[in-house]
């Protein structure tokens, strides 16, 4: 949402407001490092142990996960937990799934 001290969104309407204020102000560029946003955000769907809030972490990116061995780790760590990780690929990269971060059981187009 642009606002560091309180990352929070409230619903869909929360999530599309902010992904388009985002389009306007956020450049992107490398590296592509995951984990830290993935564990960040694990740590306060962890903080909510009944399970009151759910929380969706959509990252946009336009490079190759550099960080792969530790963003897996994260999100296996994380599968527990009341989030769901949507990774969305724009621009030239390679998005095909070879680096090993295509889609996983349960994902639309998933095994």
């Amino acid at each position: 949402n642009g606002d560091a001290a309180n990352p929070s969104c409230s619903g869909i309407e929360g999530i599309l407001e902010a992904y388009h204020k985002s389009l306007k102000s956020v450049q992107l560029y490398g590296p592509t490092n995951f984990a830290p946003v993935v564990n960040h955000v694990a740590r306060a769907a962890a903080a909510v142990p009944d399970g009151s809030q759910y929380f969706v972490l959509l990252i946009i990116t336009d490079g190759v996960i550099s960080d792969m061995a530790q963003t897996k780790e994260a999100i296996v760590n994380a599968a527990k937990l009341p989030m769901s990780i949507i990774i969305v690929g724009v621009g030239q990269a390679e998005f095909d799934g070879k680096s090993g971060a295509g889609p996983g059981p349960g994902a639309a187009g998933g095994g």
